[in-house]
């Protein structure tokens, strides 16, 4: 989830997807997604494994947290 173009970003997971994106969208959990605003689903991995799931956001996370150092987020690929 993101709340703009180049702006915060939220990764997360669930197995109820379209209850989660309504919790996020109408902000009723208190969590990052409420504070930054983050209500656009840009992506998302269906798994059968919950492990190589869990595996998937950890490394989605870290790449993510590099890119957050760069000058300019907009030149990464």
């Amino acid at each position: 989830m993101a709340n703009r173009k180049y702006g915060a970003i939220y990764v997360g997971s669930t197995t109820k997807l379209v209850q989660r994106i309504w919790q996020h969208k109408n902000e009723v959990v208190p969590s990052f997604t409420k504070k930054h605003h983050c209500h656009l689903l840009v992506y998302f991995e269906e798994h059968q494994d919950i492990r190589r799931a869990m595996q998937r956001e950890r490394n989605v996370k870290h790449w993510v947290r590099g890119m957050e150092g760069c000058p300019d987020r907009r030149e990464q690929p």
